[in-house]
């Protein structure tokens, strides 16, 4: 599934309820280091590391430095206590994070990360495996380093959405209805007549059924968003900035 041209949300994302979410709970946690803060925080780390690998690579790392960086980074963001830098005024995970890296890359040295590799205890699994193929796939050509972290992370953030989307149609027996919403936002040249047709639905029913896909998709981004900012308000305008850099 090809997801770097996951589809464009409207300015209209529907309203949810802000209930307690991963950044807000790490945040409210503080030095405390609470077990649940903790969890949350390496969830958050597993799940946006790719960016930060990215932001290496265009910043002239080599793949195996990156991994290396990322994972020292890692052990040190959780096990030393760097949340107390949080500002929850600016409130953004994504933010935070990168700020936090290049921190902890301007004090490494290439000798010490060459002594901590492999004799250190991992803290948070990450799936390295492809991570040099889908950096040489990466349109980061002419970009700087923060763009491609930006654009990176926005797209991680679409392709979650639309994983979660998928799961739930697999679940409901929608599996092939979400399957052609894909094939429409990628633009494959299928008619709502042919769509119908294959699904053996009427082209209404299937405007009514995609239409409820979509908005679903939607309510899945702005939750998606809303684990990695501290406060509703910053919802809205954190979905237009990482749309608009995917654009650029």
């Amino acid at each position: 599934m090809n997801h770097e041209r996951a589809e464009p949300v409207p300015d209209d994302f529907g309203g949810t309820a802000f209930a307690t979410t991963q950044w807000s709970m790490v945040l409210a946690a503080g030095h405390d280091s609470a077990p649940d803060a903790r969890a949350a925080l390496e969830q958050l780390c597993r799940a946006y590391w790719y960016p930060l690998y990215a932001f290496l690579r265009r910043s002239g790392h080599s793949a195996t430095d990156a991994e290396d960086l990322i994972q020292g980074f890692f052990e040190r963001l959780i096990e030393h206590d760097w949340l107390t830098t949080a500002d929850p005024a600016k409130g953004r995970f994504r933010s935070f994070l990168l700020i936090c890296l290049k921190r902890y890359v301007g004090g490494e040295t290439r000798m010490a990360r060459a002594q901590k590799r492999g004799g250190r205890s991992v803290t948070v699994s990450l799936d390295e495996a492809d991570a040099a193929q889908r950096y040489e796939a990466e349109d980061a050509v002419g970009r700087a380093p923060d763009e491609v972290y930006d654009r990176r992370w926005a797209l991680t953030l679409l392709e979650q959405s639309w994983d979660r989307l998928q799961g739930e149609c697999k679940a409901t027996g929608k599996l092939s209805l979400f399957e052609h919403l894909r094939a429409v936002q990628e633009d494959e040249g299928q008619s709502q007549e042919q769509l119908a047709a294959a699904l053996g639905m009427t082209e209404s029913a299937l405007k009514s059924a995609l239409f409820r896909l979509r908005s679903r998709y939607r309510e899945i981004l702005r939750h998606e968003v809303a684990q990695t900012v501290s406060d509703p308000g910053q919802i809205d305008g954190e979905i237009r900035y990482l749309l608009k850099a995917v654009s650029a």
